[in-house]
């Protein structure tokens, strides 16, 4: 019997994705007007019983996505918000934005980590393969110099589908090009200046995916999915502050 995996503390991320979609909404719904002056990061750190980090955090996301301007001296001040994706669908993404990359990515760990450890019960042996030929077909790609989103997207993909709960697999579908953002977002992160070593580290922790769901250990293939998913989230969330 696999043993029970302790609750984890909450990510700070969490904490700072809170204050971003409040201070956005506050901007965004005319709130904080256009040229207003944004509270002092001890009065915001009050507001929200955060730490200074996570206001620092969430004013360079803000700052990042256009919607606050920093100036020397004189404080930080808001932006009028620029027209938003028309799609209206809980999955749309604008890609100028880290800050929406790093919700779907949340959004994903919420489900992604369930279907690792639900296809190592539930999966086929053509399952199995099938999500071994997605990892090997990204790690060819990557050999020969090719975009490896794709494939990347068909191993999370086949992941779902070994769950047998059509609604993973379709999660995924409604997500579409969205599950991977590298392939779309405009800024990468600091690793990625060496793409080919960024790559082989995401293959690596592809890999250990795999291993865990062939191996059939539910834990450890929760935990590689959760990690993956994890690792993503601190390389995207050190573009909020990326120069």
């Amino acid at each position: 019997m696999n043993k029970t995996t302790a609750p984890k503390t909450p990510r700070k991320v969490s904490l700072t994705e809170k204050v971003i979609s409040s201070l956005r909404r506050e901007i965004e719904s005319g709130q904080r007007e256009p040229g207003s002056k944004l509270p002092t990061e001890p009065v915001l750190t009050e507001q929200f019983g955060v730490s200074r980090t996570v206001v620092r955090e969430a004013i360079a996301a803000l700052k990042a996505d256009g919607l606050l301007e920093p100036r020397q001296g004189a404080g930080v001040f808001v932006l009028a918000p620029q027209p938003r994706n028309t799609d209206h669908s809980i999955f749309a993404v604008d890609y100028a934005q880290v800050s929406d990359v790093l919700e779907i990515l949340e959004l994903r760990m919420a489900v992604e980590i369930e279907a690792a450890g639900l296809a190592c019960t539930r999966s086929s042996v053509a399952q199995q393969a099938k999500i071994f030929e997605a990892m090997a077909n990204m790690e060819d790609a990557l050999e020969k110099g090719n975009p490896t989103a794709q494939a990347d997207f068909e191993f999370h993909s086949a992941i779902a589908d070994a769950t047998n709960n059509r609604r993973f697999a379709e999660f995924l579908e409604h997500l579409g090009d969205k599950t991977i953002p590298r392939a779309q977002l405009r800024r990468r992160p600091p690793e990625a200046k060496d793409q080919k070593t960024y790559m082989e580290m995401i293959m690596g922790e592809h890999r250990k995916i795999y291993d865990a769901i062939a191996a059939r250990d539910e834990d450890t293939a929760r935990r590689a999915m959760r990690d993956h998913l994890s690792l993503s989230q601190t390389r995207y969330q050190k573009l909020l502050t990326q120069r």
